[in-house]
Order: C-alpha cells, then structure tokens, then sequence
C-alpha cells in the first residue's frame, strides 16, 4: 500500500507519518517543503517505510515531482492525504493579494492540481482522497476575525470534496473531507496565540490515520466535523 501525505514535516502530518508507517505493508511517501524532521524519522527503526520527498506542492514543479516519486516506487497509490496548509491572521482589509495568493495556492490550488496530477497512479476501487480542512470551513460554524483568507479557503477544499467525489467515482476513487477543529499544533498558536486545544497532534493523527485507510469504505463525498472545540 502506498499512502502520500503532505505538510508532512510538523504537526499532524509529521504524526501522521509515523502513525502509517508503522503499519504493516504500507510504504508512506512524506511531502513537505522541509525535509530534515522527516529523514531523522526515517532512520528510527521502529518505523516502516518512509519515502521523504523535499517538494513545494503549491509549484507545478513540486507536484510533478510528488508524480515522478510515486511512479518510481512502481506501487499503486492507496491513500492521498491532502494535510498541508497555510494560514494569514490578518484583519481581512489588511490582507494583501499577494497573502491571499499564498493561502489559496496551498490550501486549495495545490490538492485541487496535485489529485488531477495523480490520478492515473491510484489503485481503482481501492483508493481514498482524504482533504483535511478546518471547522473555519464548516458551514454554520463559529467564524473569527482575521482567518477571513484560511477560513473561506478550507470551505473552498470541503466544496472541492463534494465536486471530485462525484467525477472521480468512476475511477473507482473516493474523496472525503475532515473538518479538523482545535488542536494543539504551530498553526492553532499563530491563529490563537496562548490558546491551550484539548487534543494533541498525535492523537488527531490516530483518529485520521485510521480514516484515511479505511473511512472510504463508508464515505464519499463527505465532510465531516472532527471537533471537541472550535476553538
């Protein structure tokens, strides 16, 4: 089983990194701008195997070479954790376009061209999208002042969800959408500076690790809350 993960270097996603890989036959491919955390991983041997990859997904070169990593392990493609994401806590008339770019590009532009880049990669009838978005995102949720630009940008990716459920269903492909809400990582502390979340990295990471590998057996097509607290 072949599973990619993007932000894959801190946080959740470097939680869920040695969560999958120390499972049986699964062979993780770690995506991330940063690849130190992700090779000191690597060399511990309590875990399986890791493919870390130093590529920014939201350049049209980073994503081919997600495509080229995946096409040299000559597996199929299983799971698509679509984790990493950027955020501006910004009053929304301070916010330049150039930010907006930025947020938008990560959160949305790059699981949006880096899924199409990989179709052809996945194993059909047995392959799982899973888009990680925010309780920001989740219609009828509480909103705050200065995540105008992460907020509106995950409600983006869970509408994406429901849009590529339904064209990738052919392909024998399905595509969730989890509404992550607080948890204690560095992204929480720069939209909630000194806010303590009831939940760890690792153990949000549980919960999505167990979903990315078999949630699709249930779902398509859903975004779910995944929340204690928001915030």
């Amino acid at each position: 089983m072949l599973v990619i993960i993007t932000g894959a270097s801190k946080g959740i996603g470097h939680e869920l990194v040695k969560q999958l890989a120390a499972e049986k036959n699964v062979t993780v491919l770690a995506v991330s701008r940063s690849e130190k955390p992700l090779l000191k991983i690597q060399l511990e041997s309590r875990y399986g195997n890791i493919l870390p990859l130093k590529a920014d997904i939201a350049t049209a070169k980073g994503r081919t070479a997600v495509a080229d990593a995946v096409r040299k392990t000559k597996l199929k493609l299983n799971v698509l954790v679509n984790n990493a994401g950027h955020l501006v806590n910004k009053p929304f008339a301070k916010i330049k376009e150039g930010e907006l770019h930025a947020v938008y590009g990560t959160n949305v532009f790059a699981p949006f061209l880096l899924t199409q880049n990989l179709i052809s990669f996945f194993e059909k009838n047995n392959a799982h999208v899973l888009n990680i978005s925010s309780m920001g995102g989740f219609q009828g949720s509480a909103k705050f002042a200065g995540l105008s630009a992460y907020s509106s940008s995950k409600a983006a990716l869970s509408g994406l969800t429901e849009c590529l459920a339904e064209e990738l269903k052919p392909n024998g492909i399905s595509v969730n959408c989890l509404a992550i809400g607080a948890v204690q990582t560095e992204m929480l502390s720069k939209a909630f500076p000194g806010y303590k979340a009831p939940l760890s990295p690792a153990e949000m990471a549980g919960f999505i690790q167990y979903f990315a590998l078999n949630g699709h057996r249930y779902f398509n097509g859903k975004i779910l809350p995944v929340s204690i607290t928001t915030p």
